[in-house]
């Protein structure tokens, strides 16, 4: 949520939960790392988290986020189906095209089933027809790219193509922005999310001679090792070195990893392992606001109301290094504001931040508890005022 300015509330709580420690030690080969917990908002590992560095793959979360936007508002449908151009198929097809859905010219192909190659078979042919299946071109594609990391505060990011594929440093992200990106997709489009992500195989495709079909498995370090692990991907190239975004699910905490620039296939595995059960086994989640509580309230601006209580829209946590002694946590609510009217029941208007000490602040949404609609002709006159007399 975009602020102008900050309003601290008088509401500025003690309460009495364990005091925050020094995070936990941890040290990755990885050479960028980055870590975040969805559940409260809190960044439990940064190592060179805004240094540009090329996706590979790990660009095709963004095709298949923006796939699933058209799905989910109606745009697109998983039945739609796509044509495989003869002229894409030249491009993406042989050793040198790198990870393929083995797709044929001319072949007439769901829009479901390309996501399923795109996200578990990492198909760089089925990201190209998938985009111009969508966008009519591949630069048209990566336009509508941008405009979604623009909106989604992608600040250091930039696509030229829908696959990740080397184009000369044009197409470039960080490890922060990639994990923004997986947030989205898993709180944005949760249904299609589950959906497609936590598939072990597909199969598509028929080898040469034999007319086998083709059965590939889906490259996620996590899956069948980290419990809870449902997603998102991996990204490979000489350029880039070994790349993984990955996300699990523990107890109702939700974390995000990325690592990037590995020098292998299984220190990748080894890796994001290690880096995901650090994130469980060393931190926990401190309750504190159940769904539906009341925290607080914010000044309204020409209401019917001169406030608005805010809620948790969800259980709300801090989360805090495992094993530590007692003490207190500074909580307040923070909003751009007087909030202006009218303002919708549910709606996000603030947010709760959570000061630990030792690590950055903890930042969770607060919604509106009630509607309140626009102040009527005359308070709205004298309302303006007492501003000007004031």
């Amino acid at each position: 949520m975009k602020r102008k300015a900050l309003f601290l509330l008088a509401f500025s709580t003690a309460l009495s939960l364990p005091a925050i420690a020094a995070a936990p030690p941890f040290d990755t080969a990885a050479p960028v790392a980055y870590m975040v917990d969805l559940s409260s908002g809190a960044v439990l590992y940064a190592k060179d988290p805004d240094r540009r560095i090329p996706p590979a793959s790990m660009a095709k979360m963004m095709t298949t986020h923006l796939a699933f936007h058209q799905i989910k508002r109606g745009e697109l449908g998983l039945n739609k189906t796509c044509q495989v151009r003869p002229e894409t198929w030249r491009q993406w097809h042989g050793p040198q095209a790198g990870s393929t859905m083995f797709l044929s010219p001319g072949e007439q192909v769901s829009v479901e089933n390309l996501l399923h190659g795109i996200v578990t078979l990492s198909g760089n042919d089925a990201s190209v027809v998938l985009a111009e299946c969508i966008a009519g071109t591949e630069p048209a594609f990566a336009a509508l790219m941008n405009a979604e990391a623009k909106r989604l505060g992608m600040s250091n990011s930039n696509f030229g193509n829908s696959n990740g594929w080397p184009d000369a440093g044009v197409t470039f992200t960080t490890a922060r922005d990639l994990a923004t990106l997986a947030k989205a997709t898993i709180e944005e489009t949760p249904d299609l999310y589950k959906q497609f992500y936590q598939k072990e195989s597909f199969t598509w495709g028929r080898t040469l001679g034999g007319g086998q079909p083709i059965t590939q498995g889906n490259r996620n370090p996590l899956l069948g090792r980290v419990s809870g692990a449902d997603g998102l991907k991996t990204g490979h190239t000489n350029e880039a070195g070994y790349g993984f975004t990955g996300s699990a699910e523990q107890n109702g905490r939700r974390l995000i990893m990325v690592v990037a620039g590995l020098a292998s296939f299984n220190q990748r595995i080894e890796e994001s392992v290690k880096f995901m059960d650090w994130g469980f086994r060393s931190w926990k989640a401190q309750p504190l606001f159940t769904k539906g509580e009341s925290v607080g309230s914010a000044k309204v601006q020409l209401g019917d109301e001169d406030s608005v209580p805010l809620i948790a829209p969800r259980d709300l946590a801090v989360t805090l290094p495992a094993g530590i002694s007692s003490g207190n946590i500074r909580v307040k609510v923070v909003y751009n504001g007087p909030i202006k009217a009218p303002i919708k029941q549910g709606q996000h208007v603030a947010d709760l931040v959570v000061l630990t000490g030792d690590t950055p602040p903890q930042s969770m949404p607060l919604v509106a508890a009630a509607a309140v609609g626009e102040a009527g002709f005359f308070d709205r006159l004298w309302a303006g005022l007492a501003s000007i007399f004031a």
